[in-house]
């Protein structure tokens, strides 16, 4: 079966640049970034920090990356930091500060909607001090939550995080991938969500439509050590002003369009919910993704992406029976529409058959 055209749901970081970005890239002024001299670069950091309401920001290359940088930042090797049960940070991210920092990763159960169980946190944070343990150094939060089907988490719950870890004399990192989408979401601004935690990081290359780049922001002297982490994990890049100028343009030109994204996936959600054969997860806050499960075994399921990709429909696994779609820049309503309609082509010929 011959397709015209690929629609690509898997992730937003399929996205590719906008014509004003490789404009940008192809003009941008240059200089060593790891000399502190390329000019593009240190324009980049100013305005992601401004935006953030922080004092510095840092250019990596990855999400992954800031992280890491962070956590390695924030702990001391052999000191605990207490993450999400499914956090990116925890499942996603190779267990690098465990691996290259002796941190140890201590999950909280994270709930449907992204939330942390608070009470585990108190009890975890209360700990009498004991050598058998490793001592606490840092609570790490996500918005938008990408395993709990893009869920922008509610303020007062990233706030009574934060409360609960400054109590104890702890920071709070935010991995704040999608933190726009999750502004947009929360009806709020980025930098009211980025001032409870005391570091942020957040991706340029998903919804953002960049090819590459994330930025880790805090303080002047948090960002000061964390540039000699990023020395240390291969991260310091010299005419790095290409990606940062691509950057620049996207935090200019692509925030608010991420409304469309959010549109698209309500629109998706409320397709695929009306399919036979598929369940999708509920959202109390619906940001660019949409994860839903199919009734049937793995084989089912993988008889079910076959036929979507058959006619030209690419989405992600979340599990033997489980998937996601994401929406981003690249994908209009009408491939939506054309989507759904692939899927309910799909489920009737796969799993009602």
């Amino acid at each position: 079966m011959s397709v015209s055209k690929i629609i690509d749901l898997r992730s937003d970081t399929v996205t590719l640049p906008t014509d004003e970005m490789r404009e940008a890239i192809a003009r941008a002024a240059l200089g060593d970034d790891v000399y502190g001299e390329d000019p593009t670069v240190n324009r980049l950091e100013a305005i992601a920090a401004a935006m953030m309401g922080k004092q510095a920001a840092m250019l990596v290359p990855s999400g992954t990356m800031a992280n890491l940088a962070a956590l390695l930042t924030h702990c001391p090797r052999g000191t605990k930091a207490f993450v999400g049960s499914l956090a990116h940070t925890y499942v996603y991210e190779g267990g690098g500060a465990s691996a290259l920092g002796g941190v140890v990763m201590t999950p909280i159960e994270n709930r449907p909607g992204g939330e942390l169980d608070l009470d585990q946190l108190q009890a975890e944070l209360e700990r009498p001090p004991d050598a058998h343990f490793a001592p606490p150094a840092l609570v790490t939060l996500e918005n938008t939550h990408n395993l709990c089907a893009g869920a922008a988490v509610d303020l007062s719950h990233v706030s009574a995080v934060a409360e609960l870890a400054h109590r104890h004399s702890l920071p709070v990192h935010l991995d704040g991938a999608r933190i726009f989408n999750a502004a947009l979401a929360l009806e709020t601004s980025v930098d009211k969500i980025a001032a409870l935690a005391d570091s942020v990081s957040f991706c340029l290359s998903k919804g953002l439509a960049c090819p590459v780049g994330s930025l880790l922001c805090g303080t002047a002297e948090f960002i000061d050590r964390a540039r000699r982490i990023r020395k240390i994990l291969g991260g310091g890049m010299r005419q790095a002003g290409i990606i940062a100028a691509a950057g620049i343009v996207a935090l200019k030109t692509m925030v608010e369009r991420l409304a469309e994204d959010h549109l698209n996936a309500r629109a998706l959600a409320e397709g695929l919910s009306l399919i036979a054969g598929l369940e999708v997860r509920p959202v109390k806050r619906r940001t660019n993704m949409v994860v839903f499960d199919i009734t049937g075994d793995a084989r089912a399921a993988a008889a079910f992406t076959a036929a979507l990709k058959q006619r030209g429909i690419l989405i992600g696994s979340r599990g033997p029976t489980a998937f996601r779609a994401v929406t981003h820049y690249g994908i209009s309503r009408a491939d939506v529409d054309h989507a759904v309609a692939v899927a309910a082509e799909a489920a009737a010929q796969v799993l009602t058959g």
